[in-house]
C-alpha cells in the first residue's frame, strides 16, 4: 500500500513555511529542498519548488506552485496542547506577524494555513457523556477565539 500525506500548494512561500513549522513545533524538520529547474510556471528558477517536512514526525510536502490555488479554512492543522500554557504559547507563536484569529480554536497563521490549536481533554466537556452539560461547554466554546479549557470546564459544571 502507498503512503499518505498531506500535500499543500503555496504560492511562493513553502520554504519559509517549513522553516517556521520546524522552529515551533519540537521534533520537526526540513528533510529535503528541491529547487525549481526552468521553465516552471510561476516559479523562479533556483526558488525552493518542493519541500519535503516532517511536523512532530508525520511527513508533508509543501509545494510552490504560484497563485492558481490558495489554502483554506477546508483543511487546517490539529494541535493537540498538553496545557493552557502550551495552548496560549502556540497560539501567540502561529498568529504572529499576520496571522488572523478566528472562532473555537481556530486561526490563520500568516502563510494562510489554518490551525486548530486544543488543549488536551476538551472532548471530555464539549462531547461529555452528559448532553446538557456538553451543550453548555458547547456553547463557550463557539464564544471563544483562543480555546480557554477553565473556562469550558466551568460552563460543562454550570459554574
Amino acid at each position: 500500500m502507498g503512503k499518505v500525506h498531506p500535500h499543500l500548494w503555496f504560492h511562493d512561500r513553502a520554504e519559509g513555511a517549513a522553516q517556521f513549522y520546524v522552529s515551533v513545533i519540537p521534533g520537526s524538520q526540513i528533510t529535503s529542498v528541491t529547487r525549481a529547474p526552468s521553465g516552471v510556471p510561476d516559479v523562479p528558477e533556483g526558488a525552493a519548488f518542493v519541500v519535503q517536512l516532517a511536523l512532530d514526525g508525520v511527513p508533508f510536502t509543501f509545494l510552490n506552485a504560484g497563485p492558481a490555488f490558495t489554502l483554506d479554512e477546508a483543511y487546517s492543522m490539529y494541535l493537540e496542547c498538553d496545557s493552557q500554557d502550551e495552548v496560549d504559547r502556540y497560539w501567540d507563536l502561529l498568529v504572529a506577524d499576520g496571522g488572523e484569529h478566528s472562532q473555537c480554536g481556530w486561526l490563520r497563521d500568516r502563510f494562510g494555513v489554518s490551525w486548530q490549536v486544543v488543549p488536551k481533554g476538551i472532548d471530555d466537556y464539549v462531547m461529555g457523556s452528559d448532553p446538557e452539560r456538553a451543550a453548555r461547554a458547547m456553547a463557550a466554546m463557539m464564544g471563544m477565539t483562543r480555546l480557554d479549557l477553565a473556562g469550558l470546564r466551568a460552563a460543562y459544571e454550570g459554574a
